[in-house]
């Protein structure tokens, strides 16, 4: 009795397994062989890709410009080159002149985090400089800058001026100051 059952069961589990088979894709595989290397070419693994690009799993080629139609349907959507330069170029230089002090930081663009700072506000420099705007004050912010980015271990940095700002006067004293102290602009 005993033997009959398992019998029984080794017959079904050999019809499962038979279904099993029959219904998944057997893969086929084209070879041909020449004095070049030989190729294998397998339809399941096709059908596979197939299966995970639907899912979301494979990452396809990214579109680097945008039609006029597509600009029109979409205005808020950011450009190739908006998108990827905070990470190409990640740490950029700020400057700022007021009326009573030159104020300049290096920041992530990416975390937003402060990488170095340097000031004619500071009392350091505030009691030594005889004027905190004129143009040995912007040399001294420049080499400040530069060393303090070094020690964070950042050795290029990005300066993109303002819409209608122009490189000269005080902004270039201090960007020629940084270049000058081994700071790459990119």
């Amino acid at each position: 009795m005993a033997a009959s059952c398992v019998s029984s069961s080794a017959s079904a589990f050999t019809l499962q397994s038979d279904f099993l088979r029959n219904r998944s894709p057997k893969p086929v595989s084209l070879s041909w062989s020449s004095s070049f290397p030989q190729f294998n070419l397998s339809l399941n693994s096709v059908s596979s890709n197939r299966n995970l690009k639907n899912k979301g799993f494979v990452v396809e080629a990214a579109w680097t410009r945008r039609s006029r139609s597509e600009l029109d349907k979409k205005p808020n959507k950011k450009s190739w080159k908006q998108r990827t330069d905070m990470y190409m170029r990640p740490f950029q230089l700020n400057v700022f002149f007021s009326k009573r002090f030159v104020h300049a930081k290096v920041m992530h663009r990416g975390t937003s985090k402060v990488i170095s700072v340097a000031t004619t506000n500071s009392k350091d420099l505030r009691n030594t400089l005889p004027s905190l705007i004129d143009n040995e004050a912007c040399r001294v912010i420049g080499r400040l800058i530069a060393d303090r980015s070094k020690e964070a271990d950042v050795f290029a940095i990005t300066f993109e001026a303002k819409k209608n700002e122009r490189i000269e006067g005080r902004l270039a004293i201090v960007l020629d100051t940084i270049k000058e102290n081994g700071i790459i602009f990119v």
